[in-house]
């Protein structure tokens, strides 16, 4: 009854906030063996962003919360005076509009030795214009409680072949079961945190490159954002789960940061 009265506090964020609906539907196989994902239809993840240098090299993904905030991994190191955030991308080798960055605050419990509390806000020193290709991602409340089995899509631009550095020129999609912490740290061990979720493991996973990037579950049609893409496997080993930054265990200092401004 608990989990029901989520899914459905879920859907009636999305409906009052217009987050995580996206114009154009996504087209999900959750049979589907991004490592082993497959082309994104355009315009259907439209919170995704690329991160990039000026230069106009993508380097990690991150997510549109509102017009002015984008979130992302810590261990991206974002710098506001050399990168910028790509909205509305597809294809990197489009010219997407590059937004400048005003501030980038990082969690201050972020550890680079743990990965623990793996999460950055991007402050955009100009709004981003909301559109069809260009919307925000709902916010996993603080006490989201997901079911034991619950599948999630990762999307992102990173690397679709763990034995090359190319990365995915179209936006990649992949669906992906989540772990239970208990079965996760079968493979990890005591790194894996209350601040980290795990999927994967099942025929695909995500890479180098997806850094950042959003982990995303639906309830009904509007969808929200429960990871961050934060680490793995160094050979992005597909029978190996993923680890995410749990989005609701950060729902209280987004929320606070955002409204300092």
């Amino acid at each position: 009854m608990a989990f029901l009265w989520v899914v459905a506090s879920l859907a009636l964020a999305s409906a009052v906030s217009g987050c995580g609906v996206p114009a154009i539907s996504p087209s999900i196989a959750y049979s589907e063996r991004i490592v082993n994902g497959q082309n994104a239809v355009p315009g259907s993840w439209p919170w995704q962003v690329s991160l990039q240098t000026t230069s106009g090299s993508h380097f990690c993904g991150g997510s549109l919360i509102n017009e002015n905030w984008v979130v992302t991994a810590a261990h991206c190191n974002f710098n506001p005076r050399s990168h910028v955030v790509v909205l509305g991308e597809y294809n990197l080798a489009s010219s997407a509009e590059a937004v400048q960055v005003k501030t980038a605050i990082t969690n201050p419990g972020w550890n680079s030795k743990t990965m623990n509390n793996d999460i950055t806000l991007l402050r955009l020193s100009t709004p981003a214009k909301l559109g069809s290709r260009v919307s925000t991602i709902c916010l996993a409340p603080a006490n989201l409680v997901l079911p034991s089995n619950a599948r999630a899509v990762t999307t992102g631009w990173g690397r679709t072949n763990p034995n090359s550095q190319a990365l995915a020129t179209a936006l990649q999609q992949v669906t992906l079961p989540l772990i239970p912490q208990n079965k996760c740290m079968q493979y990890w061990g005591n790194r894996i945190t209350n601040a980290m979720l795990c999927a994967g493991g099942a025929g695909a996973t995500s890479c180098q490159g997806d850094s950042g990037g959003p982990l995303v579950y639906q309830t009904g049609n509007g969808w929200t954002l429960i990871g961050i893409v934060s680490w793995g496997s160094s050979d992005c080993n597909i029978n190996t789960p993923a680890i995410y930054t749990r989005v609701s265990q950060f729902r209280n200092w987004i929320d606070t940061t955002v409204a300092q401004g």
